[in-house]
């Protein structure tokens, strides 16, 4: 019954993804900035209004983790424990989605923000638009990868949402729906075997991490483009690195100051489409 159950959801999944209108796909930027946690320079970072003032911005790209409660319930937070960006304390893992809720997740920030929650990945996906990708980085495995994978595909988001991952949640994501994209997340800390092994495993999105602009990146993008892989940085807020790196074929550029880094891309004149 199990099998019967995995299969059945596969073909959904495929049904599903072969019906996506072809007009919305075409709509999906093809370059631009990411917001790193949402725009975490002005606001709490992780939250639906750091999610929200990103989309007023214009930016093309969502950064945001994904953790699960106790109760195995699916929340935005990038720490392992909850000490840092609430009023609270301990481990994530620990607390049961009800307790979660219970915390004060702006206050750290600003005490315009007194109030805010740390939102489910529901609550965060309702208020990113269909043709801004959704980058969602996973703090966990296989369980997680499954987890995600299938509240993506419930809320009709897989056309524009990919997962920052290893492979044990790779696997687990795939036997949900085949054809979710993937952001290879192993083996960062060699980049020539890092990118290697993602043209390997197929992946959709590659993230380049701790290379400076200058070192190489014209060389690796273009072996990744070669294989259709879209090519992430993470992260810089220098406007000088923002246009060296688009110059040298980096895709989406992860940034912490939203506001200042959209300003220095349309000084650029960078087309997103």
């Amino acid at each position: 019954m199990k099998e019967y159950l995995r299969i059945k959801t596969l073909l959904f999944c495929l049904i599903f993804l072969s019906s996506i209108n072809a007009q919305t796909l075409s709509l999906m930027p093809s370059r631009g900035i990411c917001a790193h946690r949402g725009a975490m320079d002005t606001h709490p970072e992780n939250t639906v209004s750091a999610f929200k003032e990103a989309v007023r911005l214009g930016v093309q790209m969502i950064e945001l983790d994904v953790r699960l409660t106790k109760d195995e319930q699916l929340v935005i937070l990038h720490d392992k424990t909850v000490n840092r960006t609430t009023n609270g304390h301990g481990k994530i893992s620990d607390l049961t989605l009800i307790q979660v809720k219970e915390l004060d997740a702006g206050r750290w920030k600003s005490f315009d923000y007194i109030g805010e929650r740390i939102p489910t990945l529901e609550e965060a996906l309702a208020v990113i638009p269909a043709n801004v990708w959704i980058n969602v980085h996973l703090k966990g495995g296989k369980n997680l990868g499954e987890k995600v994978a299938s509240v993506l595909l419930e809320e009709n988001k897989t056309h524009q949402a990919f997962l920052a991952c290893g492979q044990e949640a790779a696997k687990g994501a795939h036997q949900v729906c085949a054809d979710i994209k993937i952001c290879n997340m192993d083996r960062q800390d060699s980049t020539e075997e890092y990118i290697d092994l993602t043209m390997e495993y197929g992946s959709e999105f590659i993230q380049l991490y701790k290379i400076k602009p200058d070192q190489g990146i014209k060389e690796f993008t273009a072996k990744l483009k070669q294989k259709g892989v879209k090519i992430n940085y993470c992260c810089t807020d220098k406007a000088g690195d923002l246009e060296n790196l688009f110059d040298y074929g980096v895709d989406f550029v992860l940034v912490n100051q939203v506001a200042r880094m959209m300003h220095v891309a349309d000084s650029l004149g960078v087309k997103m489409y």
